[in-house]
């Protein structure tokens, strides 16, 4: 699957890739977000404080790596967690203050290594 925004184009492994590599589905997986421009600071803080309990703090040094990098590790752990801090980042929602803002921000997905 290939994803694009205005600001990047990630490559995401497919099933087959990820079970190639042998990997034990008990082992960790990171949840990480990626950048766009469409969302606020204020909306990643909230988010992050609303998803994973992030205090202020935590979200704000989170949402200026996203912004820096254009990605960041979120979590690292059980892969079903995972799954579920990703679901909860992609039905989150839009953000209010932008009008560019169509839905949610990208978490992926990644093995932890």
């Amino acid at each position: 699957m290939i994803l694009v925004s205005e600001t990047q184009t990630v490559t995401l492994p497919s099933v087959e890739e990820i079970e190639e590599q042998d990997l034990d589905l008990d082992s960790d997986w990171n949840v990480v977000l990626l950048d766009d421009d469409h969302h606020t600071y204020d909306y990643v803080i909230e988010m992050l404080g609303d998803v994973f309990g992030y205090d202020v703090l935590q979200a704000y040094g989170f949402a200026i790596e996203v912004d820096m990098k254009k990605r960041v590790t979120l979590w690292t752990g059980a892969l079903e967690r995972a799954e579920a801090y990703q679901k909860k980042v992609h039905d989150y929602g839009p953000d209010w203050r932008m009008d560019t803002s169509q839905g949610s921000m990208t978490a992926i997905l990644e093995p932890a290594r």
